[in-house]
C-alpha cells in the first residue's frame, strides 16, 4: 500500500471524527437557542406580571395581594436565575465543543495536505519510473534496429 494511501485511510478516519464533532457542535447550538429562548420568556413572563401588578397597584391593594405577589416574583427570579445558570454550562459545554471540532478540523486539514504532498511525489515517481522504461525500451529497439541493418 501506497504512502498516500494509508495517509488517507488516516484522513477519512479523522474526518469522520470531525463531522461527528460538528453534528455535536450543531446539536450543543440548537440546545443553547432553545434555552435562551427559555429564558428569554421566563424573563419577558416576569416583566409582564410586574407591569400588571404595577398597574394594579396604581389603585391599590391589599397586604395579602401584595405578600402573594411578592412571592410569586420570588419564585420566578429563582425559576430565572436557575434557567441562567444551566444557559451558562451549556455555553461552556458549547465552548469545549467547538474548541475539540476547531481541533479536529485543522488536524484534518494537515493530515489531507500531507497526503496531498505524498501522492504528488508519488505520482512525479511514477511518471519518472515511466519515462526510464520508456527510454529504455526505445533504446532497446534502437539497438535492435541498427544492429539487424548493420548485418544484412
Amino acid at each position: 500500500m501506497k504512502k498516500s494511501q494509508r495517509i488517507k485511510t488516516i484522513v477519512d478516519i479523522k474526518a469522520a471524527q470531525e463531522k461527528n464533532a460538528l453534528e455535536a457542535l450543531g446539536a450543543a447550538q440548537r440546545k443553547l437557542a432553545s434555552m435562551q429562548a427559555q429564558v428569554d420568556g421566563l424573563s419577558n413572563y416576569r416583566r409582564e406580571y410586574q407591569d400588571k401588578f404595577n398597574l394594579l397597584g396604581s389603585g391599590g391593594v391589599n397586604i395579602s395581594q401584595l405578600l402573594e405577589f411578592r412571592s410569586f416574583i420570588d419564585k420566578l427570579d429563582k425559576a430565572i436565575l436557575g434557567q441562567q445558570q444551566v444557559l451558562n454550562s451549556i455555553e461552556a459545554e458549547l465552548a469545549g465543543k467547538r474548541k475539540i471540532w476547531e481541533e479536529l478540523h485543522h488536524k484534518t486539514q494537515s493530515l489531507q495536505k500531507v497526503c496531498d504532498s505524498a501522492r504528488l511525489v508519488e505520482t512525479k515517481q511514477e511518471a519518472k519510473r515511466e519515462q526510464l522504461e520508456q527510454d529504455e525500451r526505445a533504446s532497446r529497439n534502437g539497438r535492435n534496429n541498427s544492429g539487424g541493418i548493420g548485418r544484412a
